[in-house]
């Protein structure tokens, strides 16, 4: 079975029919974020799609999500990169949903470099997985039922950007491309009634990312410097998405929800310090 946690107090702020009938499709599905995030989405009715690169990995999360809320949830092995691959998972998953309400991407690619490390490639297919990938699959999806039946789009992109963040300059560039997409598709697919939405989260605890990337950052004067006084939890990110995709964010389109408690506003994002630590000299030397 999956290693990814199932929520085991989850409380409801919604009705917990509020998505009945709905099917959504989850790019990165079957771990971190995307799991809780299709989780949370599942137990409000929804039946849902999973998709990225691993399937033994989708099928196990599918099995695990699909005992923990009853509902339906279908594994599709897909490269977000690769359109005919993509445009063959769609078609897998109307032939056999015949829906797709809601799209969440969330396939991702992400690692800590500094820029003159930084390679060609690298810098490439971070793009490609991360800007590339989220007009892929969201092309698909409206072409081939959302132009004609309307529905939402959620792109999960970060905080990287506003400020410029040390060591992320590939993953920075990709997530503020989507969130210019996310603008002018918004703009483009709005009378087809599609809602285009991003949802950047900041430091969340318990994830991959968090793991990889965090680093020895996070400290507990770290976390006293965010306003809210605490990192933020996946179900925080799939609570968001869940306003976000009801009725009640009907209004919402072509803007960004940051969920980061205020993270972004007060981290020092002091690259002199971070030059100077152990880490950066570790990852120079790589």
């Amino acid at each position: 079975m999956s290693d990814e946690p199932i929520i085991s107090d989850y409380k409801y702020i919604f009705q917990k029919d509020i998505f009945r009938g709905k099917v959504a499709f989850v790019t990165g599905g079957g771990t971190g974020i995307g799991f809780t995030i299709t989780e949370i989405l599942m137990r409000h009715g929804c039946d849902t799609i999973i998709a990225s690169r691993k399937l033994d990995v989708l099928k196990n999360a599918a099995e695990k999500l699909s005992k923990a809320t009853g509902q339906r949830c279908m594994p599709i092995q897909m490269d977000v990169r690769k359109p005919e691959a993509i445009n063959r998972a769609i078609d897998e998953a109307l032939g056999h949903f015949e829906k797709i309400d809601i799209l969440i991407n969330n396939a991702a690619g992400n690692f800590l470099c500094p820029a003159e490390q930084l390679s060609f490639n690298a810098f490439k297919t971070v793009m490609e997985i991360d800007a590339h990938g989220t007009f892929n699959v969201s092309k698909a999806v409206f072409d081939k039922y959302m132009k004609n039946n309307g529905g939402v789009v959620i792109n999960i992109t970060a905080t990287l950007s506003i400020r410029g963040k040390f060591l992320q300059t590939h993953a920075g560039s990709a997530k503020a491309a989507i969130e210019a997409m996310t603008k002018h598709l918004a703009v483009e697919w709005g009378p087809n009634g599609v809602r285009m939405m991003c949802v950047a989260p900041g430091p969340i605890a318990d994830t991959e990312g968090m793991r990889r990337l965090g680093g020895n950052r996070i400290t507990d004067e770290f976390v006293k410097a965010i306003p809210f006084q605490r990192l933020g939890k996946r179900e925080d990110i799939a609570n968001a998405i869940l306003y976000i995709a009801s009725p009640a964010g009907e209004l919402l389109t072509g803007t960004t929800v940051i969920a980061d408690g205020g993270a972004w506003l007060t981290d020092s994002n002091n690259f002199w310090a971070v030059k100077n630590s152990p880490v950066y000299k570790q990852l120079s030397k790589m």
